[in-house]
């Protein structure tokens, strides 16, 4: 059986930088309220009619394939996470095919909000490992800004979240201990409307229904999250996770050279630091500059903690993520 090792990383973030002293411009809020809960200092926002979650993707997916040294040729599948495509329907993953020119290779589309990158890194290692594929193309990229309520009403939500895109190139190795040493991935779908769009779907509120009823008091179409509910079961289900990726591969806290969570709350990943004893050189966190990526989130941390020299070879990097659905899930890394 082959490994899967990352060969190349790569990010992008639009150019517009939105602070958190522009938000209170918007909505009755402050930077100190918003750091004070999260964190975050600023974020970055697409431009409509210049950005798409699938132009971001490509762009980082670019810097991936060229940090990997690979060709477009050279990719046998590509696999986009994303909750923000451009479309309803088709996915980002045959639009980013098209964009960057690759042959008629397949394209599978993640639609596992926060966890997506996790999810897509052990789909893809899965087929890497059986041999099916030598070179699969991973993105993740989002473009959250124009659904997001920048009213006083909506910013309990609007104050999280920007826009980005990540990536990065999986390569087939025969080094055994090397690559993607394990993934643990997990579900709980009882408290799925506890962090949800609920509109439009087929099953709730429709297009039809949205062009007849046209209630701009309808916020069914907007970001919900019950963010206590989300705090604690974030905790648990993160540590959980964590605990699981290293007894599965018979690590200690002191093993873990690098741990990446998912960029949600800052809060959330310093309680995680805490509760594991990790020192701050174990731990990466952008949330500060970017705010919540959602699928992109730790693959921008990813491809930004290779290019500032935090991850070295032979470093063991633990990422893991929590989010919409409920889904949750990590992954274990030896570079």
């Amino acid at each position: 059986m082959y490994n899967s090792i990352i060969t190349g990383t790569g990010y992008y973030v639009p150019e517009n930088v939105v602070t958190n002293d522009d938000l209170s411009k918007l909505m009755d809020t402050s930077d100190a309220w918003i750091q004070e809960r999260t964190g975050i200092q600023q974020r970055h926002f697409a431009t409509r009619g210049k950005d798409t979650t699938t132009s971001m993707g490509v762009r980082a997916a670019q810097m991936a394939m060229e940090k990997a040294h690979i060709a477009k040729e050279d990719i046998d599948f590509l696999i986009f996470a994303t909750l923000s495509p451009d479309y309803y329907f088709p996915g980002c993953g045959v639009l980013a095919q098209r964009e960057l020119g690759l042959n008629t290779v397949g394209a599978l589309d993640i639609r596992n909000q926060c966890s997506g990158f996790i999810y897509a890194l052990s789909v893809a290692d899965q087929f890497i490992k059986t041999g099916m594929y030598k070179n699969i193309l991973v993105i993740a990229s989002e473009m959250q800004s124009p659904a997001l309520d920048l009213t006083t009403r909506g910013r309990n939500m609007a104050v999280l979240f920007g826009d980005g895109a990540g990536a990065a190139v999986l390569s087939r190795s025969e080094k055994q201990g090397k690559g993607i040493l394990s993934s643990h991935l997990h579900s709980e779908g009882a408290h799925a409307e506890e962090l949800a769009i609920i509109t439009p779907g087929v099953g709730k509120k429709w297009v039809t229904d949205l062009l007849k009823e046209n209630d701009p008091e309808d916020t069914s179409y907007f970001p919900y999250m019950n963010g206590q509910f989300v705090f604690k079961n974030a905790v648990v289900r993160f540590s959980e996770v964590i605990i699981e990726a290293l007894k599965t591969n018979k690590l200690s806290e002191s093993d873990i050279d690098l741990f990446i969570p998912h960029q949600a709350n800052l809060r959330i990943a310093q309680f995680i630091q805490q509760k594991f004893k990790l020192s701050d050189a174990q731990v990466f966190n952008n949330i500060q500059r970017y705010g919540n990526t959602t699928a992109a989130s730790i693959a921008i941390a990813l491809a930004e903690a290779v290019e500032q020299g935090r991850i070295k070879e032979d470093d063991t990097v633990l990422l893991a993520a929590f989010g919409s659905g409920f889904t949750w899930g990590s992954v274990v890394i030896k570079w």
